[in-house]
């Protein structure tokens, strides 16, 4: 699995944005388990799949790894479940709509969190883009956007402000693989599981659905988004990222036959515009 750490940052953001975009379709398959259940099932399956990627990647090294990531991946491990708990709860909250629109605001804390913590400049195409990527979420979801409920918006703005400190620990201490971090975070999700679900029965299909949650959409989207966010600078970061929000209706589309107002193209047009406007920033902008 070391080949991973030699692709290039900006591609495995690319697919770990392209992952996780396939939670909703997956979450709405599911027959009936509760919230809590599959945050349960997705967090034991999303383990599991790290467990054996660390093996795979460093085997006899791999307490080592773990144990050298230290404070760092502790923290950012718990961090990031704050965000996956989060989630659940806003998504029961209030609007998927406004879910997604708070979710997309990550870009602007990565940016802020970067040049006042990191120190990393913020060029002028840096702003245009981060501009053009909101007015691209704001034309996608706008006609959808509600008041909703104020602890269920305010639960939800948890999710992108975690995911950014989490990228703030991993730009911080490039020198340690923050793997480890993600594989903590599924240790405190399961805790959570295991306190909250009501019933731990299983229809077979729904265990089917927390394997494809846990492992391809979760696990190999957080591998490919801890790895690529080492070297890759966190305003772009926060852009690429924003592929999930892109990919998300289409899936919809295809296997579930919502076609997608024409809003939702457009926007996603726009926000593609950006990330290629990104591409021409003369700081190296997709490779740190």
């Amino acid at each position: 699995m070391h080949f991973l750490y030699k692709i290039p940052g900006f591609i495995l953001l690319l697919f770990g944005g392209f992952c996780l975009s396939w939670g909703g379709l997956i979450i709405r398959s599911f027959e009936e388990a509760t919230v809590w259940q599959i945050l349960l099932l997705r967090s034991v399956f999303f383990m599991f799949a790290l467990i054996i990627f660390l093996f795979f990647t460093y085997k006899k090294n791999t307490f080592k790894i773990i144990k050298d990531s230290g404070y760092p991946a502790l923290i950012g491990g718990f961090v990031m479940s704050l965000s996956f708990i989060a989630f659940v709860v806003s998504m029961s909250k209030t609007s998927v709509a406004n879910v997604v629109f708070i979710i997309s605001t990550q870009t602007m804390f990565l940016a802020l969190l970067g040049y006042f913590y990191l120190k990393e400049k913020v060029s002028f195409i840096s702003l245009i883009t981060i501009i053009l990527a909101m007015t691209g979420i704001i034309i996608m979801v706008g006609d959808s956007l509600t008041s909703g409920s104020f602890i269920g918006n305010l639960i939800a703005l948890a999710i992108p402000i975690n995911f950014s400190i989490l990228v703030m620990i991993i730009r911080k201490n490039k020198n340690l693989d923050m793997v480890p971090a993600i594989f903590y975070s599924g240790i405190f999700s399961i805790i959570y599981g295991l306190i909250l679900s009501e019933s731990f029965y299983f229809t077979t299909h729904d265990l089917y659905m927390g394997f494809l949650l846990g492992v391809p959409q979760l696990a190999f989207g957080f591998i490919c988004i801890t790895i690529g966010s080492r070297t890759t600078p966190s305003t772009t970061i926060g852009l690429l990222m924003l592929t999930e929000t892109i990919f998300a209706p289409i899936w919809v589309w295809l296997f579930l036959n919502e076609i997608p107002p024409m809003s939702v193209l457009l926007g996603g047009a726009i926000i593609i515009l950006a990330i290629i406007l990104k591409s021409f920033d003369k700081n190296k902008a997709l490779s740190g």
